[in-house]
């Protein structure tokens, strides 16, 4: 896939995670990175929350809620996917996990998943066991779709004091990461 020149060659990043908790810290850290996407002249799309909510991913029945249409059309038109999760119990959430089982929707595409997409992951956790377990099986879940996780990928220890009183990134360390993790989606998406 070869980004579109009828967008001015601005390649297209999806962000997909968080909770159902607007406004959560893996949703702050993944409209983060996006931020970085659009201030480096790429497009975005986001889903999160709610956006997740879909029901329990069945790949026999055919039908879709248009909240499911929407996110696997994205994901169809993506140049490159960041993928966000929080870490629970050590893993990564059921609302991401099933969101990303709608991808299977793209197993008879002409780019049969993600196959050659640049894939980045962002995982949130009370303590970094359980941020860089989730933060690996973003990874393995991104070589099973086909697609290339970028060698950068973002742990954040959200026990840290990484947002300051109004919600906003105030951890320079993790800024730069994901102001690099936008850099090198966009780099392998127009590399591809």
């Amino acid at each position: 896939m070869t980004v579109s020149t009828a967008t001015g060659g601005r390649p297209l990043v999806v962000g997909l995670g968080g909770t159902l908790r607007a406004n959560s810290s893996t949703e702050r850290a993944l409209r983060y990175c996006l931020a970085a996407v659009e201030r480096q002249g790429g497009r975005t799309r986001m889903f999160a929350g709610e956006d997740l909510d879909l029901p329990m991913y069945a790949p026999h029945q055919l039908e879709r809620t248009p909240k499911a249409l929407e996110l696997v059309g994205a994901l169809r038109e993506a140049d490159a996917v960041v993928v966000g999760s929080p870490g629970y119990h050590g893993a990564i959430s059921g609302l991401v996990k099933n969101a990303l089982d709608y991808i299977e929707d793209l197993r008879e595409d002409p780019r049969v998943y993600l196959d050659n997409t640049p894939w980045g992951c962002i995982s949130c956790a009370y303590g970094w066991q359980a941020a860089v377990g989730t933060l690996g099986q973003l990874r393995v879940i991104g070589h099973a779709l086909r697609a290339w996780p970028t060698p950068l990928g973002v742990a954040i220890n959200s026990a840290d004091q990484i947002w300051d009183s109004s919600g906003e990134l105030a951890d320079e360390t993790i800024k730069n990461q994901l102001d690099m993790l936008a850099t090198q989606l966009l780099t392998f998406a127009r590399a591809t």
